[in-house]
Parts: structure tokens; C-alpha cells; sequence
């Protein structure tokens, strides 16, 4: 009998993205987990079930073995460092870029700048590259509100249309990086499941390059 095989994944737009590619893989989940309140569900396979966690915390359930794999975006595993993590997969979903932003028309404030993010790790790193000392407010969420309220001097967030920062009078400034959904794996998953592991990310592989040609 083969070892039940957990995937990690999140509510929301990378979750409905992934579905199609899970389909493909012949994996369907047994319950809507935008209507259900469980936070595991069964699959139509015995021996594959998912786990529904924060997207933020999905590379930690699968470093930590509460997940064998797990779907989540570039970003957040940009901010988590990707600690005992296998990388084997762009899912090429959820695209979006990583980008410093301010109001409009502005230019860059001398001396320290005060950056609005949840990428606190992130951005840290982006600035020292830059040989520039910030100071990093961490939100949660409404990033594009800090500048508004003086708060902050700039914002780092993921953009996708750009059309909430237009609505708030910010413009994207600097490209840090294209984000995409990933699936990432436990690295003792993918000896001890070495078998039922490949399988899945080969089925992923044939789904991903199946939906390009589309």
C-alpha cells in the first residue's frame, strides 16, 4: 500500500489556478475547499489528500514535514529562504511582479527611506544590494494606504494589473522580481517517497506544459 502523499495549498487565486493542474494529474478533491470548512480534504485518490493552510505559511508545513508538497508563490518563498525545501517546478500560474512603488511623479526622498511591506526579508535584501539603509514598517495588508497617510516613502508588494496603485495615486518604480506559483517539496518526502514524489511532479510537468500550449 502505498504512503498517503499531503499536498499543501491556499485559498484564493493560486488554489484556482492550481485545480486545473491537479485535474490534469488526475488528482480532484473530494469537497470544495472554498465552501468547506475542513482543513484537510480527500482527493479522489486514497493515498493523496490536501492540506489548506495561510499561503504564507505553506513552505513552513512542507520544511517541517506537516505537508510533503506544497504550491505556493515565489514571493513568499523568496521571504522564507526556501530552508529544507526541493524546488523541482514552475507552475508557471499566479504571475505577477515584485516591485517598489511611491506616488506618482515623485522623486526618491534623501537619506533613510521608510518602506511599507510584509517582505520585510526581502526588501532588506533589495536595499543592501543597493548599498541603501531603510527602514522597513512590516504590514499586512493595504500597503498602498502608507504613503498616503505619511507613513512611508514607498511600498514593496506584488503587482498584477497595477490598477489598485493607479486608484491610489502610486506607480510601480522598481522591478525586483517575476513571481509565479512553485510547487516545493520536502527533501525527506522525496527520498522516502522517492516513487509516488516523481510521479506527481512528472504528471505536473506533462499539466504545465499542456496548459502552454493552450
Amino acid at each position: 500500500m502505498s504512503a498517503t502523499l499531503t499536498i499543501a495549498l491556499s485559498k484564493g487565486r493560486i488554489f484556482k489556478e492550481t485545480l486545473p493542474l491537479l485535474a490534469h494529474a488526475g488528482i480532484v478533491p473530494a469537497e470544495d475547499p472554498e465552501t468547506s470548512r475542513k482543513l484537510i480534504l480527500a482527493t479522489n485518490h486514497p493515498d493523496i489528500r490536501l492540506v489548506i493552510v495561510r499561503a504564507a505559511d505553506v513552505p513552513t508545513y512542507v520544511q517541517y514535514a506537516g505537508a510533503d508538497l506544497g504550491v505556493t508563490g515565489k514571493d513568499v518563498l523568496m521571504e522564507h529562504g526556501g530552508e529544507g525545501l526541493y524546488e523541482p517546478l514552475d507552475l508557471r500560474i499566479a504571475c505577477c511582479r515584485l516591485m517598489v512603488a511611491g506616488p506618482a511623479g515623485q522623486p526618491e526622498p534623501a537619506g533613510r527611506l521608510r518602506i511599507a511591506t510584509k517582505y520585510v526579508t526581502t526588501t532588506h535584501r533589495y536595499y543592501a544590494a543597493r548599498g541603501r539603509q531603510v527602514e522597513i514598517i512590516k504590514l499586512y495588508g493595504s500597503m498602498e494606504l502608507a504613503p498616503l497617510v505619511g507613513m512611508a516613502d514607498r511600498i514593496v508588494d506584488v503587482v498584477d494589473t497595477g490598477g489598485t496603485l493607479r486608484a491610489n495615486g502610486l506607480e510601480p518604480l522598481e522591478h525586483i522580481a517575476d513571481i509565479s506559483s512553485r510547487l516545493v517539496v520536502n527533501r525527506a518526502a522525496m527520498k522516502m517517497k522517492s516513487a509516488q514524489v516523481k510521479g506527481l511532479i512528472q504528471r505536473l510537468e506533462q499539466a504545465v506544459a499542456s496548459r502552454g500550449k493552450v
